[in-house]
């Protein structure tokens, strides 16, 4: 029997979103509900399966991993890039690497659910309100203040549309970015520099790549207003994290929403849980049911055209 291991399901909930009972007369499936990163323990774990389905990036699968998995013939990740996987090594040892289909909207919502939770300070307010206290700050409205938009595609176009939406001007910068393009989404073309300097809200929408790591280190966050929010949905390593705890820290920037970090799941103990002008989420932008629906729904079409021997939306190419 051809054995697929479903690895990282946090909500116990992909085996009830989609039908893996469709597979059932060619591939048995098992669920995996913990974050197993220790590399001899998951070797173990994952030795008699074919296949393997990754959420994002939660179980890294570099090539040492690889190279103790003699029966892997199949990967699916959510969405169709996935930096964590060596697609080189994959494909070495014979290994197909597939993606899925996402949705763009999940991420730019929460985008906005973190500008409005900042600049109206809903997460203090309301836990004041459980603790018996009643209008304890003093918010911002969005209206007539400058969003910066790092990166301008499908999601980061998406977010500027509502920017504009609240009365936003929007400037927008990406290393490949034109005026015409920023122009076509409504927002301005602005250099990286003039964007820091100019926003009121900055949010990023980069891939994560070596032109981007640390792409927000110490000298762009002080280019930034005093009175400025940082967001990142995208990639915890664009924003360089020594960086932002000492910004945060000394008051350099008004604050920040991070979803996204280094290291997930964070450690209990990391100092950017320790830091009150920053909202943390645990990597969210991307859990909705619809969007679980969705992926685990094209993993399961993967596996099937897999054992059919006509792959879907491979990533990898093979001899």
């Amino acid at each position: 029997m051809f054995r697929v291991a479903i690895l990282d399901d946090y909500q116990q909930v992909a085996h009830s979103l989609v039908d893996w009972n469709s597979l059932a007369s060619r591939a048995q499936a098992e669920f995996f509900y913990d974050n197993l990163v220790d590399l001899p323990r998951l070797a173990g774990r994952l030795q008699s399966f074919q296949a393997v389905v990754l959420m994002r990036e939660r179980t890294p699968f570099p090539r040492a991993l690889l190279e103790q998995l003699p029966n892997l013939r199949l990967l699916v990740t959510a969405g169709i890039r996935n930096a964590s996987i060596d697609i080189a090594a994959a494909s070495e040892r014979g290994v197909l690497v597939t993606g899925t289909e996402t949705l763009a909207t999940p991420t730019a919502e929460l985008t906005w659910g973190l500008i409005l939770a900042l600049s109206r300070n809903l997460v203090h307010e309301a836990n004041g309100m459980r603790s018996g206290l009643w209008q304890t700050t003093v918010g911002h409205v969005v209206a007539g203040k400058t969003l910066g938009v790092l990166g301008l595609g499908k999601l980061g176009s998406r977010v500027a549309a509502l920017g504009k939406a609240f009365g936003m001007q929007v400037l927008a910068w990406s290393q490949n970015l034109t005026p015409e393009k920023a122009s076509e989404a409504g927002a301005v073309y602005a250099s990286k520099e003039k964007l820091l300097e100019n926003s009121d809200i900055v949010t990023i929408h980069l891939v994560l790549s070596e032109r981007t790591r640390n792409l927000i280190g110490a000298s762009e966050l002080a280019r930034m207003k005093s009175s400025a929010f940082l967001i990142n949905t995208s990639r915890g390593p664009i924003v360089s994290q020594a960086a932002l705890l000492d910004a945060l820290g000394t008051r350099r920037i008004a604050g920040a929403a991070v979803d996204v970090y280094d290291q997930e799941p964070l450690p209990a103990d990391h100092p950017l849980r320790k830091l009150e002008n920053l909202l943390l989420t645990p990597h969210l932008g991307y859990v909705t049911e619809e969007n679980y629906r969705l992926i685990y729904g094209c993993a399961v079409e993967n596996i099937r055209a897999f054992l059919d021997g006509k792959p879907l939306r491979a990533i990898n190419k093979l001899g």
